[in-house]
């Protein structure tokens, strides 16, 4: 385990006392391991099955569109 002296604002400390209060965490630390960990498993770009999924669109076949409105009728 790492150990960090973090400064922060006071808007911050709101944020983390709510987040401790609301997952019911015994400590500050807890809540930003909560908050890191919550915003790892919501950003696409870092999972695995998102890279993949890209992955497998670039290898699709691509078709050029001269009026997007025209061709899907908008």
């Amino acid at each position: 385990m790492v150990q960090a002296l973090l400064e922060i604002n006071e808007n911050s400390n709101r944020v983390l006392n709510v987040v401790k209060a609301k997952y019911n965490l015994k400590d500050k630390s807890e809540a930003v391991e909560w908050i890191i960990s919550d915003y790892i498993s919501s950003e696409p770009e870092l999972k695995p099955e998102f890279v993949k999924k890209i992955e497998k669109m670039k290898k699709e076949k691509n078709i050029k569109v001269e009026n997007f409105a025209k061709r899907y009728g908008l």
